[in-house]
């Protein structure tokens, strides 16, 4: 079962946000681990002596319990998570939580022990996306989440592994980049043995000789309630042969007191050992009613970073910053965290490696020119406009669907022309483009062009069948399987299936193919190694989704046009 976010309270697991519960022996055992830490978190002299030195640096880098650019200045995160090995195609995340003011971002990716692994050319192009927009890109593996716990959670050396194999990409990108080794990579069974496997995992990354700021998380599903980051976090420190370590701790229902909050990132702080809140929650649930509002005054009094979780596509949308990653429309979460008090939009401030504080772009591109249709199909059609011009760079385009004063986002393109596709056949539509630069400034609206699909018809020759099946089923999410069978003589390549839910159902995630949806209607385009179906042939394409109370399948199918069979 796919996470949309580590939702753990103390031995359960859902698919959305890790937000863990108080144990009943919560409370006694974080009050003693707060003694304990404190003891422990207070350096002595011969400590102190031995903390690394950061002449190693490069790039980000800590100096004295704080996190530095290259050049020295202090950096402060503010920034949100985004879910992106789950949700590949909203590339447009980052230009859009950039808009809103964020200087960071922390990108969900996964190793491939449990989800999909994040290929190196897909982990490169989210590092050159993060440097489009001018965000410090924190780069995480999902896998981890609980291990000890978590029968499906992959191992803290299995994570420095795959770092290993993507050094190519990471190399020269310290300044731009911070390497968390593993999401929440402890649940609360043992939580004890994080500490020999973190200082493995960061050592092994060292041998190998990457000098970026690692960040590890906290055990206890990275919540620590029972103190054992806060008790070992010395030294771990000092087994950095680099000092450029940070550490995170996720703050949810176990910190609903604004005591427990102070105490836990004041005893960092004053123990000189740097730390961020790396993911935390504001909205109530049945476990607690985390105190974001001391968090983040807190971060913001203490000049830490904070990232919070998470921009949208959590399977309970309670913790989704914007609805359906449409940044026009932030939930109550989401202005919290972008314009309420120590918000993003009110503390952030641009790194200077791309030119924060030393007078940051304000200009907005020219509108672009009138979009042009061509190449209109029953589920597709493709636009062109003229480019527009800016006083520094146009980074991208964004297409939207215009209905009366109902924007909609369509499409995303780095050029003057992109493919609308999981369009409704016989269908009017009408679209317009935004132009945007690195900076997150926003074009005027090009006019508008009206498009109305074929009414189909299918490709001559194509015949089909589809079998649909849910596989697995839990409260707000399922697990669906699509066998794509061509009952024809020819072999069908690159093809396009179409289909419709009829209960609000949404695909977060799915392999075998890659969905675009708008509404209830879905369609899907081949992965590489599904292409091609032979004649008499079939393929496979599989899925997550989210539903509500009820979850009936979709009736009827088209491959390519072409209305297919069920069976």
């Amino acid at each position: 079962m796919r996470t949309t976010r580590s939702t753990t309270r103390s031995t359960t697991r859902s698919t959305t946000r890790s937000v863990k519960r108080k144990n009943p022996i919560t409370v006694l055992l974080t009050g003693l681990a707060t003694i304990l830490g404190l003891l422990v978190l207070a350096p002595s002299a011969a400590q102190a002596e031995q903390q690394p030195s950061a002449a190693l640096a490069t790039g980000l880098h800590i100096s004295g319990g704080r996190l530095l650019e290259g050049n020295g200045n202090d950096f402060v995160m503010r920034g949100v998570n985004h879910a992106h090995t789950w949700y590949p195609n909203q590339t447009q995340s980052l230009r859009d939580v950039k808009a809103l003011g964020a200087n960071s971002v922390r990108v969900v990716l996964a190793d491939g022990h449990r989800w999909t692994k994040n290929t190196a050319d897909d982990v490169a192009a989210v590092v050159a996306q993060c440097k489009a927009n001018r965000l410090i890109c924190v780069l995480e593996v999902h896998d981890t989440t609980g291990y000890g716990e978590e029968a499906a959670a992959g191992t803290l050396d299995q994570a420095a592994d795959y770092w290993i194999g993507l050094k190519s990409v990471l190399a020269g990108q310290e300044n731009y980049v911070i390497i968390n080794i593993g999401n929440e990579p402890w649940g609360n069974t043992d939580p004890a043995g994080w500490t020999a496997p973190t200082i493995a995992a960061v050592q092994k990354l060292r041998a190998a000789g990457f000098q970026h700021t690692i960040m590890v998380d906290a055990p206890n599903w990275g919540q620590d309630w029972q103190g054992v980051m806060r008790a070992n976090a010395q030294s771990v420190y000092n087994a950095d042969s680099t000092g450029n370590l940070i550490f995170s701790i996720h703050m949810y229902s176990v910190f609903d007191t604004a005591a427990e909050i102070t105490d836990y990132l004041n005893a960092f702080v004053t123990a000189k050992l740097p730390i961020l809140i790396g993911e935390f929650g504001g909205p109530a649930d049945q476990w607690g009613d985390p105190d974001e509002d001391t968090m983040m005054a807190t971060a913001q009094q203490l000049k830490l970073g904070y990232l919070a979780w998470s921009w949208s596509g959590n399977t309970d949308p309670i913790l989704d910053l914007s609805i359906g990653f449409d940044p026009k429309q932030l939930s109550t979460w989401g202005q919290r965290i972008f314009n309420g008090a120590n918000g993003i939009a009110q503390t952030s401030k641009e790194a200077t490696v791309y030119g924060g504080g030393t007078g940051t772009d304000t200009q907005a591109p020219t509108a672009p020119g009138t979009p042009t249709a061509s190449a209109t199909t029953a589920t597709s059609t493709a636009l062109t406009w003229a480019a527009s011009t800016d006083n520094v760079a146009v980074a991208g385009y964004d297409v939207v669907r215009v209905n009366g004063t109902t924007e909609t986002a369509a499409a995303a393109s780095t050029t003057n022309t992109v493919t609308v596709t999981g369009l409704t056949a016989a269908t009017a539509y009408t679209f317009a483009v935004y132009a945007r630069d690195a900076a997150g400034n926003r074009s005027p609206r090009s006019a508008t062009v009206s498009v109305t699909t074929s009414p189909g018809g299918g490709t001559p020759g194509v015949s089909c069948s589809v079998a649909y099946r849910v596989v697995g089923d839990w409260q707000g999410g399922f697990q669906g399987d699509i066998t794509l069978r061509n009952t024809g003589t020819a072999a069908l390549t690159n093809w396009t299936l179409g289909f419709a839910f009829a209960n609000g159902q949404t695909i977060s995630n799915m392999w075998g193919g890659t969905p675009t949806q708008s509404g209830a209607n879905v369609s899907v385009v081949p992965a590489s190694y599904t292409a091609t179906i032979p004649a008499a042939g079939s393929v496979s394409v599989g899925f997550i989704g989210t539903k509500g109370a009820t979850n009936a399948a979709p009736t009827a199918f088209t491959l390519n046009g072409t209305a297919c069979t069920t069976s």
